[in-house]
């Protein structure tokens, strides 16, 4: 464990589910159009079990994430432990095919 508690809980969160997907909302109610961008794109690749953590529920979880990965927008996946990146990466690896084979080589279970 780190000296800090926000990380610890990422790392808790990243460890402990397949799939995370730190955003602005929830996957029901996605408060951004990036977020609900990597949210439809789970649901096309069949991904309906996955951990939702909103970012602006807590502050220090927003910043800690951002901290956490090095990387300063929001959202971020994470599949089996691995940061995937934004929706800017996650809308490219979807459209190239990549981010299908990420899951299925990394066992992650999709419709």
């Amino acid at each position: 464990m780190t000296e800090n508690p926000i990380f610890d809980q990422i790392q808790k969160d990243i460890s402990g589910n397949d799939v995370v997907l730190y955003l602005k909302g929830t996957k029901q109610v996605p408060q951004c159009g990036f977020s609900a961008t990597v949210v439809q794109v789970l649901e096309r690749l069949g991904v309906a079990e996955y951990k939702d953590v909103n970012v602006l529920a807590d502050q220090q979880i927003r910043e800690g994430i951002k901290a956490f990965s090095d990387w300063p927008t929001i959202p971020q996946l994470y599949v089996k432990g691995e940061f995937i990146g934004g929706c800017d990466i996650v809308r490219e690896m979807y459209q190239s095919g990549e981010l299908a084979q990420l899951l299925k080589d990394k066992g992650v279970k999709a419709a």
